[in-house]
């Protein structure tokens, strides 16, 4: 198992800790970085540390973290290349790409050691950047690939493609293209549709345009989505993929998205509908509800 912690929080340092002896004591491998061993007093040892070159996660059977969003995001990275499943265990805010809580640890790694769960592909984006015709930058995201501006104080113009056709001229602080497991991050806070994860599609929303047509999109899956900086000399911008990687963008830069050939791979314990995710971790008032008697048995009553 690929251990990956968020050691600047001492809660996420105690339940890793907690995760790597029971893990030890089911007769499973811990494998983890040397810095974040010591940094969780890990006695040489009782893990395997990662290899300082190559693929982190090979061989692994998973990849648990323990942290919130970012640290998932993080774990992404390392283990796109071997396709290893990823299992956040929340000690983040809000932590939607999370599938346990803290309070859920000893029930986890016991499904875990039992390979009771099941992995939940989800589309990302594949992302280059072009620069007089040539690839100058390439990425993937799970969440969004975002054009923002590179000056606070001055606006960054675009012209937004959609399947090789331009739509339209902005000026704007930026443009988010999102996958539907981003809705609910930057596409969100932009004023972007949130998007079950069972839909497949892309989404590209304008942030403060200043135009009259600027309204979120969402595409078909198989679309490919261009932004192009003007050619201007103050016309600069930066691309950053899943606010992780980040390449800067000069005028006549053309970023295209489009959906990537390699989803990545979510472990699930659990089969609750998007909609109790999105209730619990935005704490929507549901009070009232009544719903049909079969509804309120299969989900514990109705409250209110």
């Amino acid at each position: 198992m690929l251990l990956l912690t968020h050691t600047g929080r001492g809660e996420a340092r105690e339940v890793a800790r907690a995760c790597c002896s029971a893990l030890a004591e089911a007769g499973l491998v811990v494998r983890t970085g040397a810095r974040e061993a010591a940094e969780l007093g890990l006695a040489p040892g009782s893990f395997e540390p990662s290899p300082e070159s190559g693929p982190v996660a090979a061989d692994c059977e998973l990849a648990l973290v323990i942290g919130g969003d970012g640290t998932i995001l993080r774990a992404v990275e390392l283990t796109h290349e071997s396709k290893t499943p990823v299992l956040g265990v929340n000690l983040g805010h809000v932590g939607f790409l999370a599938e346990a809580e803290p309070d859920d640890v000893a029930s986890t790694i016991a499904a875990v050691v039992e390979r009771r769960y099941t992995t939940e592909e989800r589309m990302t984006l594949d992302v280059r950047v072009v620069r007089d015709g040539e690839e100058v930058f390439r990425t993937f995201a799970v969440n969004e690939a975002s054009v923002e501006k590179a000056a606070r104080e001055r606006m960054l113009e675009v012209v937004v493609e959609v399947d090789g056709r331009p739509l339209s001229r902005w000026g704007c602080d930026g443009v988010v293209c999102a996958t539907p497991t981003g809705s609910t991050a930057y596409n969100f806070s932009a004023g972007g549709p949130v998007v079950w994860p069972t839909v497949e599609a892309l989404l590209l929303v304008p942030i403060s345009a200043h135009a009259l047509f600027a309204r979120p999109l969402v595409v078909a899956p198989t679309s490919v989505l261009a932004v192009e900086v003007l050619d201007r000399l103050d016309a600069t911008g930066v691309l950053w993929a899943d606010g992780r990687r980040a390449v800067e963008l000069p005028a006549g830069a053309r970023i295209e998205v489009r959906r990537s050939d390699h989803p990545v791979r979510l472990v699930r314990l659990h089969q609750a509908p998007f909609t109790d995710r999105l209730v619990a971790k935005f704490g929507l008032p549901v009070e009232g509800w009544r719903g049909s008697a079969e509804r309120r048995m299969r989900h514990g009553g109705a409250e209110g």
